[in-house]
């Protein structure tokens, strides 16, 4: 029967950042410096807050759009970090996680034919559900600009077909950020050209030299804005994703999270009150520490003679695969996995831009990241 299913489903494929780790996460002594995930636990907190939950029987269904009280937090901290306000009532939906929050957005805005701009490399979770929604993912090269796309990158790629920009910043695989007056550039044409914009922001409180700064703060009416806990609180187990966006776009949104999850899970929502309350800087200690681990990371890839771009968010870089190396990025960590036993992303994973680099987390322990990136100068000098 499987000749009878949805042929669009049929033809996309299982995330390659997944396909990588479980083709080489069993191997013994391997060092994985691939999945981003904080290798943090939930602050003690929080965890209370969720066993608290389930003691006192808080185990039932929540309104669709979630909590009011966990709303009502989302929309503080967002107002206070990022100078974005939004009604907690109209203009806040609480997803289960980041990925469903991307799911209901696109669904609700693209029809098909409709044309995506995305800046290449990029995450590899949008393609996919663009496709499903039979529209067209338009692939910006950012390669040649350190990893930013900018307005005039990006208007050079609109036509009557464009309906919507993402910027997924801090950018993940790369770390980039983008300026306030790059963002104003975009927020500028978008506004001109009458474009939406889906700006992932899910690491937006892993930054380094300067503070983030949300697209949304001067172009709510036409931004659609994703979050959530993952990465700020090392939840991603927790599941909390946040939407916000204009009344007269969430009001629709709402309708198809709705039929496809009803609400976010009980329990997790009582904790994320915490999170974003009592916790709303327990991001910082957690960024202190990535901030170390970066600059030992740069260092040491400078030192090795490898190009990348030195990261001012997330917890990625983005590396060139040598000159020397005449393989595929996919064929290079495969070699690199088996033999030297230290696992990265191919950059293959994130598009075909990302083709001949790879992604090298460092959301792992420092002595981890030394010991990935000695065995990686092994394999460097046999090159």
């Amino acid at each position: 029967m499987e000749h009878r299913l949805n042929t669009r489903v049929k033809e996309i494929e299982i995330s390659g950042i997944r396909k990588f780790f479980n083709l080489v996460g069993t191997q013994k002594d391997m060092i994985s410096l691939t999945i981003g995930q904080p290798d943090f636990h939930t602050p003690e907190h929080v965890k209370k807050a969720g066993i608290q939950a389930i003691n006192q029987n808080e185990t039932v269904y929540t309104p669709n759009a979630g909590l009011p009280e966990l709303k009502k937090a989302a929309a503080h901290f967002y107002n206070k970090k990022y100078h974005a306000a939004y009604e907690p009532d109209h203009e806040v939906i609480v997803t289960v996680g980041a990925s469903e929050a991307i799911d209901i957005a696109l669904r609700t805005i693209l029809e098909p034919g409709d044309e995506v701009i995305l800046p290449g490399p990029v995450y590899p979770g949008y393609e996919p559900i663009i496709h499903l929604c039979d529209a067209l993912p338009v692939m910006v090269d950012t390669t040649a600009n350190e990893f930013r796309m900018t307005a005039g990158l990006i208007e050079q790629h609109i036509t009557e077909k464009t309906k919507l920009i993402v910027l997924p910043y801090p950018s993940n695989p790369t770390g980039v950020s983008l300026t306030e007056q790059e963002l104003k550039d975009i927020a500028a044409l978008a506004k001109r050209r009458e474009l939406f914009i889906l700006a992932d922001e899910i690491y937006s409180e892993i930054v380094y030299e300067q503070p983030h700064v949300s697209i949304a703060s001067f172009l709510k009416e036409q931004t659609i804005v994703i979050n959530g806990l993952s990465k700020s609180h090392a939840m991603t187990g927790w599941r909390i994703g946040l939407l916000f966006a204009p009344k007269a776009i969430a009001q629709h949104m709402l309708k198809v999270h709705q039929y496809n999850v009803s609400c976010a899970t009980s329990i997790s929502q009582k904790a994320a009150i915490a999170a974003l309350t009592d916790g709303i800087d327990d991001a910082v200690p957690m960024r202190d520490e990535y901030k170390k681990r970066r600059d030992v990371t740069f260092e040491t890839l400078k030192n090795l003679g490898l190009q990348t771009v030195k990261p001012d968010g997330a917890f990625y870089f983005f590396v060139k695969v040598p000159d020397a190396y005449s393989g595929s990025s996919f064929d290079f960590c495969l070699t690199l996995a088996k033999e030297y036993k230290v696992a990265v992303v191919p950059g293959s994973a994130f598009s075909q831009a990302g083709e001949g680099w790879f992604r090298l987390s460092y959301a792992c322990s420092v002595e981890e990241i030394k010991e990935g990136l000695s065995r990686i100068e092994q394999f460097l000098k046999t090159l």
